[in-house]
């Protein structure tokens, strides 16, 4: 600019061929600053095209856009939107967003409690009478936060008998997993709730409650909350899921119930919505309740806000969340301190969306450190480390509740199964790599070994609970028997057959097709099977009377034993 300011004060000839030269060098000036800028987005634009080359027009693919400073600067999509009509992608294309939907729920709940019509510390009870009386206050902010304790629907759906509507189904249980504020554990049911205290409190309809208070105002003009995903929706893309062979299948939830519905959008709506949150245009309450982390009883603050996690990644603050909705897979983030915005929205699960925005991130993004040593595995252990590891490695019991830990080696590191990696502090002491909220509510736990087959777990906050190898357990076939019988649950409206199979139990729930599916003893009366674990239940001159079933997003689950099976056919 100061070269601009100097020629427009410059005494020009107009008879002379001074003014020639110096317009002409005027407009090269002018042409530069106006287009160096674009140049520089066109060469990042190239570079995100490069990250979506797989993509083409015989296979799904993704959409996605890109918010600097409130200006959007990359909005692209690739491949088919409709692979039977051979219909491209567009950058106007609709997809089913799946669990972004959360943070869109949670300002409206917020937005309604900024206006007074709801609070955050009120028992949700005053809004749904007929919940289950817990004997544990849940409020709005324990739903809004996954720290309610109530089950996760998608985890019981595919037991219950005649596949119940989720509301139906939340209603039905009579038991938490946890204490209300006591730990975090992600539970779509919470939103389902949400989503009805809203529609009973405004007096219409949810979907009409979003576009009216969220969607118009913000200018969202493609983003609709959908509660019949069987209705038309003009421009919305097909989902596929990748077969073995290469082909692709149709993979969408077609059925009315989503746990009270899906929204549906674009890439470019999204990165409106992270702009207008930027700018409090919902209000600044609305924006700084979204984005404060939550808190547990005990103090502890978590990567987790109300719908969005928050992160420091690489020195730069960022705040996202992705979403999953059978073949629909997408991720919205922000780096506030950099007004940087992103989503990615596809429909075939060929790629990870979150993989492909932390590349067109780092295309974005000025980070403050080069790498970030706890996004990876930790160091690989070696010589004897490496040997006193595998000397730790096996299935251990906790005393007090009879919860199970399975330590193993992976690749020369020590960790927990379907948990994070151990490192090494002294020979046999072990910290936590990384704390991600997933697994045990964020704690930076420790782990030290008191011998090869007890250690005790100290919690950040200095509890400790012991844990102590579980010893080998073969049942005989007389003890296999003893477990097998018919088992109910009026919370799933759901049965299980029991029997006795050579490697363990095998079992089948509500009369499905197939074989069934087999349970393998890890100590007496609890059988596992993947990330499900079954605990028979004994009377007190022990008679098998019942069993308790827990999944990762569901803990105990009590099934009554009926009788025997040899009186069925």
């Amino acid at each position: 600019m100061k070269l601009l300011k100097k020629h427009f004060n410059a005494p020009y000839s107009f008879h002379g061929k001074s003014f020639i030269q110096h317009f002409i060098l005027l407009v090269l000036l002018v042409v530069a600053i106006l287009f160096t800028t674009p140049a520089h987005a066109q060469d990042k634009a190239t570079e995100v095209d490069k990250i979506f080359n797989w993509a083409t027009q015989e296979t799904p693919g993704c959409a996605c856009a890109v918010s600097q400073n409130g200006k959007t600067v990359v909005s692209r999509a690739y491949g088919s939107a409709d692979l039977e009509r051979n219909a491209p992608l567009t950058t106007n294309t609709i997809f089913d967003i799946g669990s972004l939907r959360k943070q869109f729920i949670a300002a409206a709940v917020l937005l309604l409690v900024d206006e007074k019509t709801l609070s955050l510390t009120e028992d949700i009870r005053t809004y749904l009478p007929e919940l289950p009386d817990y004997g544990q206050k849940i409020t709005l902010n324990h739903l809004l936060t996954h720290t309610s304790g109530l089950r996760d629907w998608t985890g019981m759906l595919p037991l219950a008998n005649g596949k119940p509507e989720a509301l139906t189904l939340i209603l039905r249980q009579r038991g938490l997993n946890f204490k209300p504020g006591e730990e975090w554990s992600y539970s779509n049911s919470g939103y389902v709730l949400l989503t009805e205290i809203v529609a009973r409190k405004t007096g219409m309809p949810f979907a009409e409650f979003m576009r009216k208070r969220l969607f118009e105002p913000l200018g969202l003009n493609s983003t609709s909350y959908v509660v019949d995903m069987t209705h038309v929706v003009k421009n919305r893309a097909m989902a596929y899921e990748r077969q073995k062979d290469g082909n692709y299948k149709l993979d969408m939830y077609w059925g009315n119930d989503r746990g009270g519905g899906a929204i549906l959008s674009t890439a470019q709506d999204l990165v409106l919505w992270n702009d207008a949150l930027k700018n409090n245009k919902l209000g600044a309450f609305v924006t700084q309740k979204l984005q404060e982390p939550a808190q547990l009883n005990n103090g502890r603050k978590l990567s987790y806000a109300r719908g969005l996690f928050l992160e420091n990644y690489r020195g730069v603050k960022e705040v996202w969340h992705s979403g999953g909705a059978a073949g629909y897979h997408s991720w919205l983030g922000s780096f506030p301190e950099q007004n940087i915005s992103i989503a990615v929205v596809c429909n075939s699960d060929a790629k990870p969306a979150t993989g492909l925005a932390e590349r067109i991130a780092d295309l974005f993004v000025s980070y403050k450190t080069p790498q970030d040593l706890t996004a990876g595995p930790p160091p690989a252990l070696t010589g004897d480390t490496l040997l006193e590891a595998k000397g730790k490695a096996g299935l251990f019991v906790q005393e007090q509740t009879g919860e199970t830990m399975r330590l193993a080696l992976d690749r020369d590191r020590l960790r927990i199964a379907n948990g994070p990696g151990l490192v090494p502090v002294t020979k046999n002491r072990f910290k936590r790599h990384g704390a991600f909220v997933q697994y045990m509510s964020q704690d930076q736990f420790e782990i030290n070994f008191l011998s090869p087959d007890q250690f005790e777990l100290k919690t950040m906050e200095g509890k400790t609970v012991k844990y102590k190898r579980a010893e080998a357990y073969t049942p005989s076939p007389t003890d296999l028997q003893a477990l097998s019988g018919r088992y109910t649950s009026e919370e799933l409206g759901a049965f299980f057959d029991i029997n006795p199979s050579k490697d363990g139990l095998l079992g089948k729930a509500n009369d499905a097709a197939g074989p069934g599916f087999t349970l393998t003893p890890v100590k007496q009366d609890t059988f596992q099977l993947a990330g499900v674990t079954v605990r028979f239940v004994r009377d007190k001159a022990g008679k098998v009377v019942g069993l308790d079933y827990s999944n990762p997003v569901v803990r105990n689950i009590r099934f009554t034993k009926l009788g025997e099976l040899t009186s069925r056919r």
